[in-house]
């Protein structure tokens, strides 16, 4: 009896150390793919908390320079799209700049990878750069909080919030951007054409770039419905879940958003971001890449 006890307490010991590898090999997977799938901390936030707490964030304006100019957040640093792309060595206009450059460009304004950033547009007088500033720092792997000011800069006038003039110095301190890329939040051309079918492509541009040319497959959504109200105001949740069914976009795969460069497909992707809905992907190159393909 005495040898059988003993038998089974070294059983049960060897079944608990083997259980608890395969529960510590279990963790690491997890961890390691939590650090390739974990969202950015992306959200919403409204004109008078922003006004409470403005020290806290890093303000950055997304409306083109004559915007900014004629008047602005305080504090507010301007960082529209069309000063971060250029045409590519393949001839790609609007492309994004390597991550590295842009990660010298963010640490010029005195922004690292952890600091709390603080987007606003106005949404068609934009073009979305809003949602475009957002997605670039989720792209790059921002650790940090980066809220978009609901109702833009509409919402702030509205409340009778002072507004600045003139230029605004970056932050004082030295600032180093340490990259870390989320594949996830993109897809390239090579993506689309080699994984027919495989995506819910949604073209966000106007009809009459629809009209001229598309993706095959692709559902037509122009970007403007993706906001809402004077504010204009992203979809809610539950509204923008509403316009993709009202479309048919079959959201069981993953939804791929683009316009001519990306940039109305970001703001169109950061609104499905916030639905609740599958993480959805930016086709960076958009419209502009498609044509340039290769094998066309």
């Amino acid at each position: 009896m005495q040898v059988i006890t003993k038998t089974f307490t070294e059983y049960r010991k060897i079944s608990m150390t083997r259980l608890f590898a395969l529960m510590l090999a279990a963790m690491v997977v997890i961890m390691s793919h939590s650090s390739i799938t974990m969202a950015a901390d992306l959200g919403l936030i409204e004109a008078n908390a922003l006004k409470s707490n403005s020290h806290k964030w890093v303000i950055l304006d997304s409306r083109p320079k004559s915007d900014w100019e004629a008047g602005h957040i305080p504090g507010a640093i301007q960082f529209f799209w069309d000063s971060y792309t250029r045409t590519d060595a393949k001839g790609v206009k609007y492309s994004s700049f390597p991550p590295q450059e842009l990660a010298v460009a963010l640490a010029g304004l005195g922004i690292d990878e952890k600091s709390p950033v603080l987007v606003y547009g106005d949404a068609d007088k934009s073009w979305g750069s809003e949602g475009y500033t957002v997605w670039l720092l989720a792209w790059l792997g921002h650790k940090g909080p980066v809220r978009l000011l609901n109702g833009g800069i509409q919402s702030w006038r509205a409340q009778n919030f002072p507004l600045a003039n003139g230029p605004e110095k970056p932050a004082a301190k030295k600032a180093s951007y340490k990259v870390e890329l989320k594949p996830q939040f993109v897809v390239s051309t090579e993506d689309i054409q080699n994984n027919k079918g495989a995506y819910s492509l949604v073209d966000t541009r106007s009809t009459f770039e629809w009209i001229m040319g598309k993706i095959p497959g692709a559902i037509h959504i122009p970007w403007e419905e993706f906001y809402t109200g004077k504010d204009h105001r992203l979809l809610s949740p539950a509204e923008h879940k509403k316009l993709l069914v009202k479309h048919g976009v079959d959201t069981t795969k993953p939804v791929v958003y683009y316009c001519l460069g990306g940039v109305r497909s970001a703001y169109a992707w950061f609104a499905h971001q916030l639905s609740g809905l599958p993480e959805a992907k930016n086709y960076k190159g958009s419209w502009a890449a498609w044509e340039k393909r290769a094998g066309q």
